[in-house]
């Protein structure tokens, strides 16, 4: 009798979706651990292409300052996993990932100005990491994005809600901004010939 009442509840439990939430979770997480991975990346980038920028361009102090300051409000935020299930860490985290772009996009357009910066091989390969870093998190993004869509999918829908309820799976906060495009948007980055300086 013991058994049939295992086997019992070993059926009701695949059929209401608790297997699914496993395997669910498991996809978010691991999409988290790669978003980390690659904004880890950018967050490893930072120092050196600052102090690469600052030898050329030390008038730009207010631009390299915002970019410092912002690197170090990333860094003053604990991503740990149990961040994906608290929805005003997830927020405090995506405002604070926002403004480093934002600080990084502000300092590839004052590059712009200063040909000798451009034409400097060891910034034109931490352009390129930047770039290629910058376009690997928006990959990550967007797949924790569709693996976040799919758990809360399974968590509103009936009858896996109620096993939702039972085991206190609650729906996942996800990346949503006022103007995603223009936070997920790469620092520009040109490769083409210098900027001739200007005529004396």
């Amino acid at each position: 009798m013991r058994y049939l009442w295992i086997a019992v509840v070993t059926m009701l439990m695949s059929g209401c979706g608790y297997n699914d939430f496993q395997t669910k979770d498991e996809q978010v997480k691991a999409g988290w651990a790669e978003v980390l991975n690659q904004y880890q990346r950018r967050y490893d980038l930072i120092p050196n292409l600052v102090s690469t920028v600052k030898g050329y361009a030390q008038q730009e102090k207010d631009v390299l300052i915002g970019v410092t300051e912002a690197r170090a409000k990333v860094g003053t935020i604990q991503a740990t996993p149990e961040l994906i299930n608290n929805a005003e860490a997830f927020k405090k985290f995506q405002a604070a990932q926002g403004e480093l772009t934002q600080a990084l996009s502000k300092l590839m357009m004052v590059t712009e100005n200063y040909p000798q910066l451009k034409s400097d091989t060891l910034f034109r390969d931490l352009q390129a990491q930047l770039e290629g870093t910058e376009n690997r998190i928006t990959v990550a993004r967007n797949r924790y994005i569709k693996d976040v869509q799919e758990y809360n999918v399974l968590a509103r829908s009936f009858p896996t809600n109620l096993t939702a309820m039972m085991f206190s799976y609650s729906v996942k906060p996800t990346f949503t901004v006022e103007d995603e495009k223009a936070i997920s948007k790469p620092p520009s980055v040109d490769f083409g010939a210098p900027t001739p300086a200007p005529a004396r």
